[in-house]
């Protein structure tokens, strides 16, 4: 379901490796199951600083019945009885449905500069 969510993404974000190391730090995945499929996947976390949503995932057939709005209102809600005040998400600029679909859950677009170091 990961790849099929995000065909483009790079080698380093590969679901077998990144979804390990994730809950070696913590629990902070949440799963969406209908009739026992997974339909929608959220990846969070939370440095004591600010929570972050890593990826929202939602299976082509269940995207927009609500599963993706279900799981960032989940994410967000764990996030905040953690203590965490304030979350982020990064969205690549050309991807406007996604931006749409988080402004309608009241986040804001920041003006902020995204930078990235690949180190491996």
């Amino acid at each position: 379901m990961w790849k099929e969510a995000f065909p483009n993404d790079p080698p380093h974000n590969d679901p077998s490796e990144v979804i390990d190391a994730k809950l070696s730090m913590d629990d902070l995945i949440f799963v969406a199951i209908n009739d026992e499929e997974v339909v929608g996947v959220c990846m969070a976390g939370y440095d004591k600083h600010r929570g972050w949503l890593y990826a929202v995932a939602v299976t082509e057939h269940r995207r927009r019945n609500g599963v993706g709005t279900s799981l960032v209102k989940h994410a967000v809600n764990t996030l905040k009885k953690m203590g965490c005040i304030k979350v982020n998400v990064q969205i690549r600029s050309t991807n406007k449905s996604v931006i749409d679909f988080y402004k309608r859950l009241g986040f804001d677009v920041e003006d902020r500069v995204s930078m990235g170091l690949s180190v491996g």
